[in-house]
Parts: structure tokens; sequence; C-alpha cells
């Protein structure tokens, strides 16, 4: 699972493991994430989940890996949206860490 699949690191790492052979759950609330950076990856193993992880994440299936990308990423976007910048960081890396706990999955931080 990719949080964070639709910005623009987040699609290239979803697109490199599937490029690898794995099975990829996307989630992305879109607030600076676009569809159109997963587009071509519809066709593939590859789900996408429109959620925001600072809510409670909930995935049916095994889960290996919880890699959690999500967050606005430039200084602009930290100027124009600190709350959720911080909410992103805080409550969605305890609700991604919740998740990999309850999977018994790795969990990878990146923000």
């Amino acid at each position: 699972m990719v949080t964070g699949a639709a910005g623009f690191i987040g699609s290239h790492l979803s697109e490199a493991l599937l490029d690898r052979g794995h099975s990829v759950i996307g989630i992305d609330n879109l607030l600076t994430g676009d569809l159109a950076n997963i587009a071509h990856l519809r066709s593939r193993d590859f789900e996408f989940i429109r959620h925001d992880v600072t809510r409670h994440i909930d995935i049916d299936g095994p889960v290996d890996f919880v890699l959690h990308w999500a967050s606005p990423a430039s200084p602009i976007d930290y100027l124009e949206l600190p709350i959720p910048t911080l909410k992103v960081g805080a409550l969605g890396t305890h609700k991604a860490l919740g998740l990999a706990k309850t999977k018994g999955a790795r969990f990878v931080l990146a923000s």
C-alpha cells in the first residue's frame, strides 16, 4: 500500500512496484495529488482509494508493506496548507502505522 499515491513521487513509486510484479493499493485524498499522475496505472494490478489518511485506514485482505508517502511536498504547499501538512505528518503516520500493525506489515515513512 502506498499513501500519497497520486503525488509525483508516490505515483512513480507505485509504477516501480508494479513493474516489479507487485500488486499496489494507492491511497490519496487528492489535496495536492492528481488522478492524472496515476491514470496510466489503472489498467494494471493497481487499486486506487480516495481517502484521507488522517482518518482510520481499513484495507481488506493482506498488506505486506505500508509505504507512507502522503504529505504536501513543496514550500508553497506548506505555506498554503500548514494544518493539513501537520495532520498528515502526525495523524496520517499514526493511522498508517496502525494499519501496518494490524496487518503485520513492514512500514516505511518518507515525507
